[in-house]
């Protein structure tokens, strides 16, 4: 019998812990994240401000500068250790291989430079192709993102453009040269509803049709819901729960999650008051002992005060919570 040998995911991330060394002590910004996304899979890493996505992110692509730093774990790319990876080895997978989108377009666009010098240099730094090719790649890319008169827009500055056009020219950058993996930053923010559903919807297309998998970083769940194949909750630097997504939104194990979803207006609650999380994140300088959610959270008991491991209570189904899955 022939046995196949399973595909590794496109990332794996083990352990992952970036801390900030600052005058007033140490900000474990993420504090022990494991999370993993295959070829053509979407990942939606969902959390209130604060609570390590972006870092996360940062993390993966070796952006983290000091007072900050990696102080352990495991961040492989396709098998490759990306920690063990030379600065020159990272600059040739960033915008390549591996593509970021900022929640900020300015951070990805250069005030003083053409939209098309930005983009075709792109193109070239990374692919051999000539300038008329990476003009017409840099065109469609424009057009898959949903702008209009893009001849005109690739002449363009960035400062005559509005700031979701910006937006939409960062995206349009990210997928230029066909990625392996993108870490999209919450990029639809800015982005009124039917753009924003014209992205999502070229985002799955994307991943389905050329294997790219997908970490769509945001707070919102209701954008995740209709994105993502699987979520990552994270709090106060931990991914709490992480599952299918119909398994974590139907039937979600963790209070914060919960606390999350009862959070969000929907029509069956329309006239009665929202049920929001009591409390504010706690400080990432001073967690609490224990389970950093306890403090705000109708269930927690002595139990609480260690901190709980990662549990399996589903298939592919984890929490970190000692009474996950209670009424």
């Amino acid at each position: 019998m022939d046995m196949q040998t399973p595909v590794p995911p496109t990332l794996e991330v083990h352990g992952l812990k970036t801390h900030f060394f600052t005058r007033a002590g140490v900000v474990k910004a993420v504090d022990g994240v494991d999370l993993s996304v295959g070829a053509g899979e979407i990942l939606g890493l969902v959390g209130e401000s604060g609570s390590g996505k972006s870092i996360t992110g940062f993390s993966v692509l070796g952006l983290i500068d000091a007072p900050g730093r990696i102080v352990e774990g495991e961040i492989r790319f396709n098998g490759e250790d990306l920690r063990q990876a030379s600065p020159r080895r990272l600059r040739a997978l960033r915008g390549g291989e591996i593509a970021m989108i900022f929640q900020d377009p300015m951070m990805t666009l250069n005030p003083v430079l053409r939209v098309d010098t930005q983009m075709i240099e792109t193109v070239l730094a990374h692919r051999r192709v000539s300038r008329e090719q990476a003009h017409e790649l840099a065109l469609q890319a424009l057009i898959k993102v949903g702008i209009p008169s893009p001849q005109e827009r690739l002449r363009a500055y960035p400062h005559q453009l509005s700031g979701g056009m910006r937006q939409r020219v960062a995206i349009a950058i990210a997928l230029l040269n066909s990625p392996r993996l993108i870490i999209a930053d919450e990029p639809t923010t800015a982005l009124d509803v039917t753009i924003q559903g014209q992205i999502l919807y070229e985002m799955q297309k994307l991943c389905r049709e050329t294997g790219t998998a997908l970490i769509w970083i945001t707070h919102d769940l209701a954008v995740v819901a209709g994105l993502a194949d699987r979520v990552a909750v994270m709090y106060a630097g931990r991914v709490v729960e992480t599952g299918a997504t119909a398994d974590v939104i139907g039937q979600p194990l963790h209070p914060y999650t919960r606390g999350l979803i009862a959070s969000i207006p929907t029509p069956a609650t329309r006239g009665q008051p929202l049920a929001p999380i009591p409390g504010m994140t706690p400080s990432l300088l001073n967690l609490p002992q224990g389970c950093a959610f306890r403090e705000r959270c109708a269930r927690a008991t002595g139990a609480c005060l260690q901190a709980p491991p990662a549990v399996e209570h589903r298939p592919r189904h984890w929490a970190r919570c000692w009474h996950a899955g209670e009424p």
